[in-house]
């Protein structure tokens, strides 16, 4: 087997060029966040703070902020709200909101159908729309 260093195999910096990439994609899509989560991945990406330091300054457990920033970590690296804003043209900007709303900070259906002044059903409906609109261009 090849080696990088005498202790470090090949392939292991594979997967160290793959978190990488994953990190540096992640750094890029924070400034479509707001409040909170934005504060808590520039903490940790850019500050590498730790889930304990952020926990005591946010008065929460440990376990809390380690969760939310997984989740952020997920919906930034899942895209779907990328391609929202690639199909644009597609949406209307209230649909372009809840796309964001959804996809990107995670708010329940209930909160949104709070948010925009609509009913659950009708949040549900643009919803399943908008998922088609981004499956259909991720097939394409």
């Amino acid at each position: 087997m090849e080696t990088i260093h005498e202790n470090i195999p090949q392939n292991a910096s594979k997967g160290k060029s793959a978190y990488r990439g994953r990190i540096e994609l992640l750094r890029s899509r924070v400034s479509l966040l707001t409040g909170k989560d934005k504060l808590l991945m520039t903490m940790y990406l850019e500050n590498g703070n730790t889930f304990r330091q952020m926990a005591r300054l946010a008065g929460v457990s440990e376990a809390r902020i380690a969760r939310r920033i997984r989740n952020v970590t997920k919906r930034l690296i899942a895209g779907q709200y990328i391609t929202c804003l690639r199909n644009r043209d597609k949406f209307t900007r209230t649909e372009m909101a809840i796309a964001k709303d959804y996809l990107l900070l995670g708010l329940s259906q209930r909160k949104m159908a709070l948010k925009y002044n609509y009913s659950a059903y009708q949040i549900c409906k643009i919803i399943e729309r908008i998922q088609r609109v981004v499956k259909a261009a991720e097939h394409s």
